[in-house]
């Protein structure tokens, strides 16, 4: 069975596991484990870089998958694929706006490509799940490949064709291809979840071995330990 196929997600089983804290406090490290401080990059830093921009259900897996992928500098967490401006994690956790939770990514072009980050997308989540990645279900959690161009359009429509024509899945791809409009950044305390709550319930039972998974599926795609 294609690599691609095994995305199907055990954690459909967790039930009461999901990525919509009750509050804030699940946010607070849940263990005295040592967490390695992360190296951000101003504002300014970041202009001379591309982004692209995806959703594919929780943000807090995203942004950990994202941010393991060579190349890639900065992974901010947010909300866009809606019309509601500046939409707080509790509307769009319940399905209050019409945003998913999605991820900014930042990228150096010379080292990965936008046709590469369209591949990472496809290839750490399940396309053909509606409304729903994992345990987390609600137009919130739907899969978006978002454009800035024609150009980068045409890559996503190229590779999901090809993933069709394969025969990759059993079931269609839903992912909608959309032209980006506004990215709104999330809570801070959304930023670097996973890196920063390491034994959080959801983050164990779900984002890590999800996680885990891409990196077992395109070794070749990850950073060096320790960048």
């Amino acid at each position: 069975m294609n690599i691609v196929r095994n995305l199907v997600f055990t954690t459909l089983l967790l039930g009461s596991i999901s990525c919509q804290p009750k509050n804030k406090s699940t946010a607070v490290l849940t263990s005295n484990t040592e967490i390695k401080e992360k190296v951000s990059l101003s504002a300014q830093q970041l202009q001379q870089y591309e982004t692209a921009y995806f959703a594919s259900g929780c943000f807090w897996c995203v942004e950990a998958i994202y941010e393991s992928v060579k190349g890639v500098k900065e992974v901010v967490s947010g909300y866009s694929g809606g019309e509601e401006k500046n939409p707080t994690y509790e509307q769009v956790a319940y399905g209050r706006t019409g945003h998913a939770e999605a991820v900014a990514v930042y990228y150096d072009p010379k080292v990965i490509t936008f046709q590469q980050l369209v591949q990472v997308f496809f290839g750490s989540h399940d396309p053909t799940t509606l409304n729903r990645q994992g345990p987390d279900r609600g137009a919130q959690y739907r899969s978006i490949a978002f454009y800035k161009n024609k150009k980068e359009e045409k890559i996503i429509r190229n590779y999901i064709k090809a993933l069709e024509d394969k025969e990759v899945y059993d079931s269609p791809i839903v992912t909608q291809v959309v032209a980006f409009d506004t990215f709104w950044k999330a809570e801070e305390y959304h930023q670097d979840f996973e890196r920063n709550n390491p034994n959080q319930s959801y983050v164990r039972a779900v984002s890590v071995p999800r996680l885990n998974r891409f990196k077992k599926n395109f070794p070749d795609y990850l950073k060096e330990e320790g960048h």
